[in-house]
């Protein structure tokens, strides 16, 4: 009998499926790709930063180099989203993915493989600890470098970067969430490498008995530090049925901010992964770790760890 509150072989636990377990414990998997239909579909234009109306990414992007653009149909504003088409060359690409792939990866939940490099976050209990955390890996020093070059990324501090593989022959995917607001900051940054993909942006809905889901209580120690103004009530509930699809393009860069990052979740559905994708993904800390911040005493360390970078050899992967 499959527990489902404990991990599983495949790295599953809980609600979250891959093929492998849903085949062997007969579990029937979340469909969120199904459900979305029943939404009104937008796909955000990376050339134009508007949403339009569709489905098909691809089929919105093709529509720019019309004349009008986009058939003459009229966008909308969804800011908080930061896309870079060209960030990596094909040959940094390359180099990049053989250097990672050199160290070990780690299954993950939902059909993914990981690796970790950062400090040890318990999102439950709010303890941060430096654990095993000796920096980056080089050869990923130069992704961290360039994000220098973008205005938006000017005070950014990476304090965990994290490879992210999907696989379709593992069913990989993420199910829809907000990443964790008492720890990682409000920059969400992502690099794609390999294939082209995209992310699912869905309305957040507060819990029935009305707590808060992950720590976005803690907003509130921080909201006069965002660099995106939120989406008031009356915006909010003009979105209640809508969803956002944001191009992942292959050697792309992504960052979400504002109200994408803390009013809308966002998935990687499993339907949207075609060919093997690996994402670097970076975090920043809160407000409350930076220096000067209340916390600070607590990531003092960790900020002195993240400056290193050591080579393949020895290396040491965070668990």
């Amino acid at each position: 009998m499959c527990k489902m509150d404990y991990p599983r072989p495949c790295g599953c636990k809980g609600r979250r499926t891959c093929l492998h377990c849903e085949a062997e414990f007969g579990i029937e998997r979340s469909d969120f790709y199904t459900s979305f239909q029943n939404s009104e579909s937008f796909v955000y234009c990376p050339r134009c930063n508007k949403i339009y109306p569709g489905w098909d990414w691809e089929k919105i992007l093709s529509e720019h180099a019309d004349t009008p653009m986009h058939g003459g149909t009229r966008g909308e504003e969804y800011p908080g989203v930061y896309i870079d088409l060209d960030f990596l060359s094909e040959t940094e690409e390359t180099n990049l993915l053989h250097g990672l792939d050199e160290l070990p990866w780690d299954v993950s939940q939902s059909g993914r493989r990981k690796q970790n490099f950062g400090p040890k976050t318990n999102f439950k209990k709010t303890r941060l600890r430096s654990a095993q955390f000796a920096g980056f890996p080089r050869v990923s020093e130069f992704v961290q470098r360039r994000f220098e070059q973008v205005p938006l990324l000017a005070t950014f501090q990476t304090i965990e970067q994290c490879s992210l593989e999907y696989a379709p022959e593992r069913g990989a995917s993420i199910d829809p969430h907000i990443d964790d607001c008492w720890i990682w900051g409000e920059r969400i940054v992502t690099v794609n490498l390999l294939s082209d993909s995209v992310l699912t942006m869905s309305p957040y809905r507060a819990c029935p008995d009305g707590k808060t889901k992950y720590n976005l209580h803690f907003l509130e120690r921080y909201r006069d530090h965002l660099l995106g103004e939120l989406m008031d009530e009356k915006a909010i509930a003009a979105c209640e049925n809508r969803v956002v699809r944001i191009p992942m393009p292959r050697r792309s860069l992504l960052v979400l901010y504002g109200p994408p990052r803390y009013q809308w979740e966002h998935a990687v559905l499993r339907e949207d992964i075609k060919d093997r994708r690996v994402c670097l993904a970076y975090r920043e800390f809160t407000p409350m770790y930076l220096e000067g911040g209340s916390e600070f005493s607590q990531s003092e360390d960790i900020f002195l760890r993240a400056k290193q970078f050591w080579d393949q050899q020895p290396a040491i992967v965070a668990s």
